[in-house]
């Protein structure tokens, strides 16, 4: 090997390359606590970035139904005050609407609970008198009460500095979360109002450093990312817009209680993918379980009925589509996104994997096709050879 500047250039970067990987891996712990600390420095701009991108969505929409050109200095602002006027009415709409129900939900268990553990009581009863050898072996069990009391003891002794220690920084969390959503609420607004202006020069950075076909490349890469994510958020909303109607429909025509608030709670967890819509039908069969359990099997048999119906219909053609991600990477995109950052890791993983996806796709596809033309190119050349032999 020629040992030119060149390949002297490339030795030093793979010398300096090999003493920060060993360097890394001896102080894997330190770097780790630096990069959690850098994250919490910078985490009101991350979700001010996501909330942009979340708001974003709409706004494009909205923006194009303005009566307005689009050189129009009116055109941005406008479109991000109905944006921000939109979700917040939403919410509100939402909380005027279920709160009342939820109250009355909350005073109506204070009459239900009590008639419910009556009637439990009743079957315990029913159940040791015909079965006398369950209370016989309850009444085999010994419980140490002193040594019960001493840990109670010992616990509140303990425990007073620990609950005040928990609340203040119970507090202090409240507080740093209300300031962190504040912060990245106005960084979010900020990269709305200049958001051309903030690509081009993303664009500008990425040509002065990056070669020409690595910036093409990873432009196009974004440009997909963004699509997916857009994609996906528009079809979850929809998709649980639909499910949430549908069980407040089909809750009112069988004269079930709660409709319209376990309507709007089933609507909500089905933003969570595939699983979510489970934790409103808990939820829901619990409080009609308190009431009167003839209605809670009831909604579990409608539950499971319209969950096909969504599961088999409404999804595959309003969210399945809009990722392009099949049904079993879907499962599996779910469930590690889950295990990694739990609800928000269910959120973000189905766009992810579908990118990787689509992105593994086109590769393998290139490379196929690249094999298949390097193929036929060797058969036609094998074929004059044989037909013109060189003498």
């Amino acid at each position: 090997m020629e040992l030119n500047d060149n390949t002297m250039k490339k030795i030093c970067w793979l010398i300096v390359f090999a003493v920060a990987a060993v360097v890394a891996g001896l102080n894997y712990r330190s770097l780790f606590a630096l990069g959690v600390k850098l994250i919490g420095f910078v985490s009101p701009f991350l979700l001010g970035g996501v909330m942009a991108f979340i708001l974003n969505v709409p706004m494009r929409r909205i923006e194009k139904l303005l009566p307005l050109k689009e050189e129009s200095k009116m055109r941005r602002p406008l479109g991000l005050c109905l944006t921000l006027v939109l979700v917040v009415g939403i919410l509100l709409i939402v909380i005027f609407v279920v709160m009342p129900q939820l109250f009355e939900t909350i005073l109506s268990l204070q009459n239900s609970i009590p008639a419910f553990l009556i009637n439990v009581k009743e079957a315990a009863e029913k159940l040791f008198a015909q079965n006398p050898e369950i209370a016989d072996y309850i009444n085999g069990i010994q419980i140490d009460w002193k040594s019960f009391l001493e840990g109670i003891v010992g616990f509140l002794s303990t425990g007073a500095g620990t609950v005040l220690s928990s609340t203040v920084s119970a507090a202090m969390s409240i507080i740093n979360g209300v300031t962190t959503f504040v912060i990245g609420l106005v960084f979010a607004i900020y990269i709305l109002l200049q958001k051309e202006t903030l690509s081009r020069q993303f664009r500008k950075l990425m040509g002065a450093f990056l070669p020409e076909r690595v910036m093409i490349r990873t432009l196009d890469i974004l440009e997909l990312v963004s699509d997916t994510f857009s994609n996906f958020l528009a079809g979850q909303c929809l998709e649980a817009v639909i499910l949430g109607s549908m069980f407040f429909l089909t809750l009112s025509v069988f004269r079930l209680p709660y409709a319209l608030l376990i309507g709007v709670l089933i609507a909500f967890t089905a933003l969570i993918p595939m699983f979510g819509a489970f934790i409103g039908c808990a939820i829901g069969a619990f409080l009609m379980l308190m009431v009167k359990p003839l209605d809670a099997l009831i909604f579990l048999i409608l539950f499971f009925v319209l969950q096909q119906i969504e599961g088999n219909f409404i999804y595959p053609h309003v969210v399945g589509n809009s990722v392009g991600l099949p049904s079993v990477w879907v499962l599996v995109a779910v469930t590690i996104g889950g295990s990694a950052m739990g609800v928000v890791g269910m959120l973000i993983f189905i766009p992810l994997c579908s990118v990787l996806y689509t992105v593994l796709r086109e590769i393998v596809n290139e490379r196929l096709d690249r094999k298949k033309r390097q193929k036929k190119q060797k058969v036609i050349r094998q074929s004059s050879s044989e037909n013109f032999p060189v003498k």
